[in-house]
Formats: C-alpha cells, structure tokens, sequence
C-alpha cells in the first residue's frame, strides 16, 4: 500500500481543489432541500389528524423501504454509474413531496414516505464513491480525509441552514399556503420541492461522469448483476477482518447514539417551558446539524493528533462519544442538557471522516458503492436495533438509564477500535 501524502488544500492541482469546491456545493444544496422538511415533518403529519402511532408507522415504511434496497441500488451504482442512480433518487424525492403536498390520507403518505425511503437507497454511495474517485485521479495517494471532511462539514450545513429556513417558513409564509389550499406546514414542503428541483439541475449540468451504456440490455445486466455485487462485497467484508471489524464497530456505534438522536427532544420537552419548548426544541435542531458540521470541520486536526492513525482517532472519538452520552442522560436542567448536547454533536460529527477513510482503503473502485451501501444497512440495522433496545428499556425504567446501558456499546467499539488499530499498525509493516 502506498504511503499517503499529507493533505495540503493550497499545494493541490486546480482541477482537484475545483472538484472538492463542486462535491461541496452539491452536498449543501441536496442536504439543504431535505433539511427545509426536517423541522416540520412531525407537525405537518399531526396538523393531517395522524395520531403518533401513525406517524411511527410511516416512519417505519421509511426504514423498512430504505433497508430492503440499500445493497441492491448501490450495486446498480456500481454496474450503470453515479450519476444516472442519483439523478433518480432526486426524481424519487420529488415524486415523495408532491405525493405529500397533495395528500392527507395514510396510504398515500405512506406511500410518500416509501419514495423517500427508496431515494434514500438510491442516494447511498452514489457521487461519494464519483467524488472519491475522481478526488484521487486529480490527487493520486493524498490523504482523502481532510476533503471528505469538507464535503461532510457542507452536508451538516445544508441541514442545519435548511432546518432553520424550513422552521421559519410557516410563521412567514403560512397565511400565504392557507390561501393556496395548503397547511401552513406545507409551505416548507413547497419549498423542498422547489429546492429539489435545483438540485437536479445542478447534478445535470455540474456532476461530469464518464457515460455508461444506458440502453435497456445494459440495465437488465445491471440488475442481473447485482446479486454477484452484492455476494462479492458480503464475502470481502467476511474475509477481510479491517473491513469486518470496522463494521461491527460501526453498528455497536449507531446502535448506542442512534436513540439519542431521534428521541432527544422527548427528553427535553419536560425541562423547557410549554409556552416556548417547540421553538427551543427547532433552535436545538438547527445547533444539533451546527455542530455536526463543526465536528467535522475538526476531524481532520484530531485525526493529526493521533498521527492519521484512524482506527486509533476512532476508539478516541466513541470513548469521548461514551462520556457525553452518559453526562447527558443525567441532566435535569436545560441549559445543562444543551451545553452537553452540543458537545455530544461535535464528536458525532468528528466520527464520520476516519471511519470512511479506513472503509475506502480497503475497497477496489468497482465494489466501493456497494461497500458503502453494505455499511449504511449495517448501521442502520444497528441504528434499528437500538430503538428497539432503549425504548424498552426506557418504558421499564426510564430514558436515562437507557442512554446509559447504551454508552455501553459505545465501550465495546471502542474496544473493536483499538483491535483494528493493531491489525492496521502490523498490516502496515
């Protein structure tokens, strides 16, 4: 394996630093259309007349849609190329808010959150594997980090600057949607697709691949193709113990931090004043996806400290992840609760970029879409799995105790961590 050069933005080629400066346009304007829905979607299905039952249950159309075609699209990436398969997840995206825009009837919503699900699917380990790619024909053997790092601080904020727009639409503009036979909610959701339909115009005329047959013979071998894909990258997870290891850190890691994420505001609501715990809730959101981004503007100066060591910058990242999940379920107060949120999100975002970079230099070009699919289902397997877990668990007790058991997981992977560490320092040698 070739020693990887240090990254350096100024002492890249024009053509490299114009393709870092693209990824991250796009990721900001695809993250900020689906972040302007993000802060309202509970409210606009409530103002519908669905109770919360119903809301879990859409939601679980979302994750069983997104979990049943997460590999199989990624080997299509794979097969016919990145950019056709995005470019219908946009599509897909769009069919799901004009779907909700014009409906308030369960099924059809559910099939709405079924599309979003499928562009989900689609979207995963599309133009990240195209971005990687062409990153490393522009900059041969520098370290990918520090731009995957910019790419995700651009993702972060397109949902955050979008979850704040798309909380600040209604009371703007939601007089406005009344008079046009929509909810005042439904203006967010106008202006997502509005969003959505600029994000696929700039994919067209911005993204570059090189085409791929299109005609119908080569799309049946795409799909005809994806079983191998798929069986090919389960077997070099299973053979490859970096690759293997890696991922079960990565669903002990989602299964941990993935039930703080979505039930969170629960936990918080009974701190906060009735009056204005929806607005502080929302602000909490948008400095939730802040901080993210703002982890992920750090990773790269962490991952320095231990010397681009990844596997070792990960262990670091989940034990510190472990302690501000613990803080956080025993607070009692709001400002406590916040202050210790934010810290629990920078590190959030500072776990992405080293675990990418040991998945991609274990990975040849052809199966690194499916790769990055196999990695996604797993998480959210164990993202999946979590809720489950803490949700009984927090009925029996309570949420805290919950949060807590579930920092134990985060202990086992920092544990797994720190044996891939090892296998990657003599695998080095």
């Amino acid at each position: 394996m070739a020693t990887e050069i240090a990254f350096s933005y100024t002492a890249l080629s024009e053509a490299a630093r114009r393709h870092i400066r693209l990824f991250q346009v796009h990721q900001f304007l695809d993250r900020f259309a689906m972040g302007l829905t993000v802060a309202v979607v509970a409210l606009a299905l409530t103002d519908r007349g669905l109770d919360l039952f119903q809301i879990s249950l859409l939601f679980g159309v979302y994750s069983l849609t997104t979990m049943t075609m997460e590999l199989p699209f990624g080997g299509l990436a794979d097969a016919i190329g990145r950019k056709p398969v995005f470019l219908v997840a946009v599509v897909a995206s769009l069919i799901s808010l004009a779907l909700f825009l014009s409906s308030s009837n369960f099924g059809a919503l559910a099939v709405s959150f079924a599309f979003i699900g499928f562009g989900r699917a689609l979207r995963s380990g599309t133009l990240d594997a195209w971005f990687l790619e062409t990153f490393r024909v522009n900059a041969p053997n520098v370290d990918v980090q520090p731009a995957l790092a910019k790419a995700q601080w651009a993702n972060a904020m397109g949902l955050a600057i979008g979850a704040v727009v798309g909380g600040l639409l209604p009371d703007v503009f939601g007089a406005l949607g009344l008079r046009f036979g929509i909810t005042i909610y439904d203006v967010s959701y106008a202006a997502g697709f509005v969003a959505m339909l600029g994000v696929l115009i700039f994919t067209v005329v911005a993204v570059k691949e090189e085409p791929r047959p299109l005609n119908p013979s080569a799309l049946r071998q795409g799909f005809a193709s994806v079983p191998s894909v798929i069986a090919d990258a389960g077997m070099l997870a299973l053979r490859h113990p970096t690759l293997s290891i890696l991922l079960a850190a990565l669903a002990l890691f989602l299964l941990a931090t993935n039930p703080v994420e979505v039930i969170w505001p629960t936990f918080a609501r009974p701190m906060l004043d009735a009056d204005f715990a929806s607005t502080a809730i929302g602000l909490l959101t948008a400095t939730y996806f802040l901080a993210i981004a703002f982890g992920a503007s750090l990773s790269p100066h962490i991952s320095r400290i231990f010397k681009r060591r990844h596997a070792v910058t990960l262990a670091a990242v989940f034990a510190a992840l472990a302690a501000a999940q613990i803080t956080l379920a025993l607070q009692e107060g709001i400002i406590g609760f916040a202050v210790v949120f934010v810290v629990f999100s920078i590190v959030l975002g500072a776990s992405e970029t080293p675990a990418s970079s040991i998945l991609h230099r274990c990975v040849e070009d052809r199966q690194r879409s499916t790769m990055l699919s196999l990695r996604s289902l797993i998480q959210q397997l164990g993202g999946a799995s979590g809720l489950v877990m803490v949700g009984a668990l927090a009925e029996a007790y309570t949420t805290s105790v919950a949060w807590i058991i579930g920092a134990g997981f985060l202990l086992i992977a920092v544990a797994l961590c720190l044996i891939l560490a090892k296998r990657m320092a003599d695998d080095a040698r």
